[in-house]
């Protein structure tokens, strides 16, 4: 069972885990150098700790000790319990959910490892809203997506954000990063995927037209929110697809488009 200590100083060194949490700068830097993330609320710290993650620490308020206590009796990790008012001096912001753990990151597996075994991928290219990111991974969870490729300058689905956003889907999906792009994406081609680059493009296909639900391995790329993909990235496509807009609408925001286009790559998908 995890030591439950109480902490009634904000700069007491063994909550520098949690320190300036609404610092984005900072925290991108300093959380996977130091190989940590943070998961914030019950359910997804529930998420994290199923997915294998080893816990750090426990930031919790008063109240939600016994709400965790299964958790922590399982813990070796210190479990701090802290007033509400000084978890916001920490961390910078009124923790609403009122229960923070620091999780020990895993090595992210090799993109090549992952398309081995794939069948549907999102590939992702400068993404770097963390909102974004999240909704990104919740919707590849619920839709059925078999894993998620990283362009180098994507931002971080660990990050506190992307993690509360995606509801802990982040940790359900397995994901790589790849080192070069687009240069990246030859081992996509020579897994034997077929490269969809999604756009709002008048020349693409309809998804409907392109069927790629009938495809037997399909890797589906998505830009950033108002740039799209880039045209390097349009070039290393074998096929662009788009999702036909109505009422003078020009396109939807890259994490409903990805809704919309996952459930098209799965639905009906061939079966092995």
């Amino acid at each position: 069972m995890a030591e439950l200590i109480t902490v009634e100083d904000p700069d007491d060194p063994r909550l520098r885990d949690y320190t300036d949490l609404t610092d984005v700068e900072l925290r991108r830097r300093r959380e996977p150098a130091e190989g940590l993330f943070i998961a914030e609320g019950e359910k997804v710290i529930r998420r994290a700790r199923d997915a294998g993650y080893e816990m750090r620490s426990m930031l919790l308020s008063a109240k939600w000790v016994d709400a965790l206590r299964d958790v922590i009796d399982e813990l070796t990790a210190p479990v701090h319990v802290v007033s509400p008012e000084l978890a916001e001096r920490v961390t910078g912001y009124h923790v609403h959910r009122g229960a923070l753990a620091s999780m020990q990151r895993k090595p992210l597996p090799d993109a090549t490892e992952l398309l081995r075994t794939a069948r549907r991928v999102a590939v992702m290219e400068s993404v770097n809203d963390h909102t974004n990111i999240g909704a990104i991974f919740r919707s590849a969870a619920a839709l059925g997506m078999d894993a998620v490729l990283l362009s180098p300058d994507c931002a971080d689905p660990l990050y506190r954000r992307s993690v509360k956003v995606s509801m802990g889907a982040v940790f359900s999906v397995p994901y790589a990063r790849l080192d070069t792009w687009p240069g990246g994406l030859a081992s996509v081609h020579e897994a034997g995927f077929t490269l969809l680059a999604l756009t709002p493009d008048d020349r693409a296909k309809t998804l409907d037209e392109a069927a790629p639900h009938r495809m037997d391995r399909v890797a589906l790329m998505l830009g950033a929110e108002g740039s799209g993909l880039s045209t390097r990235a349009l070039k290393a496509a074998d096929e662009w697809v788009r999702i036909p807009m109505s009422h003078g609408v020009d396109s939807l925001n890259v994490g409903a488009a990805a809704a919309v286009a996952f459930y098209a790559v799965t639905a009906d998908r061939p079966q092995p």
